[in-house]
């Protein structure tokens, strides 16, 4: 088990939709930019963070690239991926974050995102959903341990 919070960028989003800030405004952009903070309160006390976020753009794997050199931190990237594309569809297509109305992205949106991910060359650990959680989250806590 792992005492880390897990700074999740879809439920910061939605709750700065709830909020107020308006849908028109770069929220995502912005629930990022929040994580990062948060990140680094939690790295200058000495605590560790799990950031939850698609990072399919270079630019926000280096927002925590810098956020690790800055704040002296180990980073592990985890990418948790989904080889059964009917069983990542269905799973997608019947999830219910308890989100407000922040809306689930739809299997389009996901397909159309994955080519953000070619070309990212960074050391990262893959896990495959179709595995049992409790096996994955063994795996996550291994490699930090190292």
């Amino acid at each position: 088990m792992l005492a880390a919070p897990v700074l999740s960028v879809d439920r910061i989003e939605a709750a700065m939709h709830r909020a107020g800030v308006d849908r028109a405004q770069p929220s995502g952009l912005a629930a990022y930019v929040v994580a990062d903070a948060l990140a680094r309160e939690h790295a200058r006390t000495g605590l560790s963070a799990i950031i939850d976020a698609v990072n399919d753009a270079e630019e926000a794997r280096e927002q925590w690239r810098r956020l690790g050199r800055d704040e002296r931190v180990d980073l592990v990237f985890v990418e948790v991926v989904l080889t059964d594309e009917s069983v990542h569809r269905a799973r997608l297509e019947g999830r219910q974050r308890d989100l407000g109305d922040f809306p689930e992205p739809s299997w389009s949106s996901v397909v159309a995102r994955r080519a953000g991910f070619e070309g990212w060359t960074d050391a990262r650990l893959q896990l495959d959903a179709t595995r049992p959680a409790a096996e994955n989250a063994r795996t996550v806590v291994a490699r930090l341990g190292r």
